[in-house]
């Protein structure tokens, strides 16, 4: 079991095994709050460039990063 897997199994004992209202409403409010953190939400504009961007690499329309840098040099100067 990993660090992270000790750290949930532990949380959810002590939880269970609380009466403390006033400590699970914390709690609750704690997840309630750091969930709206997790869903991003895109413009329609985004979500066309992410599927364009998916079409590119379908159809092998990339470049290496250090060609990206090259270019990106000779541009600037």
């Amino acid at each position: 079991m990993t660090g992270i897997d000790n750290i949930k199994n532990n949380l959810i004992d002590r939880i269970l095994a609380t009466k403390n209202e006033k400590l699970l409403k914390a709690i609750s409010n704690i997840f309630e709050s750091t969930q709206s953190d997790d869903i991003v939400s895109l413009t329609s504009e985004q979500i066309e460039m992410l599927l364009m961007s998916d079409k590119d690499i379908e159809s092998g329309n990339i470049i290496s990063e250090s060609e990206l840098n090259d270019a990106d040099s000779k541009w600037l100067n």
